[in-house]
């Protein structure tokens, strides 16, 4: 949020009114600007931009009503809050349709309208990110790829993009919903086999005998069912990239058939002796730790030391809440193109502060829901589920003691000049900072 003093525009012909407003606003620290006539304010509001506009809806010679379209016509940006009178309240519900943000209706309490303009600030405020949101989004997505501003995805791009043009295996490790294989068309798409075909396979879905036959292919009568030759996903990605998804969940023996083919490019069909060539980029990715998998002994180390050669880690979501209102403007403006849908404040915050476990896959179900449910062009805190609804009821630092040390050591690394200086800032000694680097992968 925008952390600058609001300009505010107050209109009333009553000076006492006036006056009431301009202190109230002012002990927060707003800027006020008052005035008791319309056309001098107007005449103001066109010399300078104003971010809130509280005005009066029974004035003469104009009215409320003239005021707002009047600033809606050259001044669209600003929000309109309308004063009404008990007996006015259905002129003002009309006003909002008509473009103005809500009414103050009076008498009102000195604290009732600092809280009342509070909420219109954050509300002007979050208009305008979204509305800045949305040319980033654009900007984005005419470069393709990825919606992010975070240091650690955009370093991770950076190597991507760097190693894009070899040859070399590379290994993505990421919790679901990260967008590994999003990574993968990345690295695809900026490499030389661009026009080359992109074949993607995910190994935990099918058993090891059909997962063989979908890998290297069969000829016919390799086994039941197997009425006619079939190519496989290496051959159908010679020249090209395969994509390897959940590559951890292979059986030991396919792993020594990947190995072959990463070593010597080449492979056999299923039921055939004979050996054929293949040119192709292997990306693999994994949601487990394959480390571990290593010390359990179901992974072999060959073949992770030839697809370890450049390893890949997405950043989680809950690590990322800076990406949270691009990412939802992104999917707005993807289910939504050409409709302005805004966020409500409550909403936002509540997005902020739920910890994503299924990552950016579960935001754009949430959003996609939120969409459907949405009236009068705002998501509003009851269009989302329940617990992300809650999640502003939890501290925001509701973590594991793991993560929470993680965070805290890549900080501290970010900030010293070096590891000595680190580990003294943790006070651990450097041997300690190594074994911890090494286990959080810093």
């Amino acid at each position: 949020m925008d952390h600058r003093t609001a300009k505010v525009l107050v209109i009333d012909d009553e000076a006492h009114i006036l006056k009431t407003i301009g202190i109230c606003l002012d002990s927060i620290g707003f800027q006020t600007y008052l005035f008791s006539k319309p056309q001098e304010a107007l005449q103001e509001a066109q010399r300078q931009p104003f971010d809130l506009a509280f005005v009066d809806l029974k004035m003469a010679p104009l009215d409320g009503m003239e005021v707002l379209a009047n600033l809606r016509s050259f001044s669209p940006e600003t929000t309109v809050i309308l004063i009404t009178a008990h007996g006015s309240i259905d002129s003002a519900v009309e006003a909002i349709k008509k473009g103005a943000y809500h009414y103050l209706q009076k008498p009102f309490e000195f604290k009732e309208l600092q809280i009342f303009a509070q909420k219109a600030w954050e509300y002007h405020q979050l208009r305008q990110e979204v509305q800045e949101l949305r040319k980033q989004v654009d900007e984005w997505r005419d470069a393709g790829d990825f919606i992010t501003r975070n240091r650690d995805m955009l370093a991770m791009l950076d190597l991507a993009g760097r190693i894009a043009e070899s040859n070399i295996s590379v290994l993505i490790e990421g919790e679901s919903g990260t967008g590994k294989e999003l990574v993968a068309q990345f690295i695809h798409r900026k490499s030389q086999r661009a026009d080359k075909p992109f074949i993607r396979i995910n190994c935990a879905a099918l058993p090891e005998e059909l997962l063989e036959s979908e890998l290297f292919g069969h000829v016919k009568g390799a086994f039941t069912g197997a009425v006619r030759d079939r190519r496989g996903r290496f051959e159908l990605a010679d020249g090209g990239t395969i994509f390897l998804d959940e590559i951890a969940e292979v059986s030991s023996s396919i792993q020594a058939k990947l190995l072959r083919v990463i070593q010597s490019k080449e492979f056999e069909l299923v039921g055939e002796s004979v050996s054929r060539k293949v040119d192709v980029r292997i990306i693999a990715a994994t949601n487990r730790n394959l480390d571990e998998a290593l010390k359990e002994g179901t992974f072999r180390e060959d073949l992770f030391y030839r697809l370890n050669a450049v390893r890949l880690k997405p950043t989680p979501l809950r690590e990322r809440p800076e990406d949270i209102p691009l990412l939802v403007q992104h999917f707005i403006t993807k289910l939504c193109p050409g409709q302005m849908l805004e966020v409500a404040p409550e909403a936002m915050a509540a997005l902020r502060c739920y910890r994503w476990n299924g990552n950016v896959r579960e935001l754009e179900n949430v959003i996609e829901r939120a969409v459907i449910l949405a009236r009068q062009g705002v998501i509003e805190l009851p269009h989302l589920p329940e617990e992300v609804r809650s999640s502003t009821d939890k501290p925001t630092y509701a973590f594991s003691l793991e993560e929470m040390e993680k965070m805290h050591i890549k900080k501290v690394l970010q900030h010293s000049k070096d590891y000595d200086e680190a580990a003294r800032v943790l006070g651990i000694d450097p041997a300690t900072l190594w074994r911890k680097r090494k286990k959080y992968q810093l």
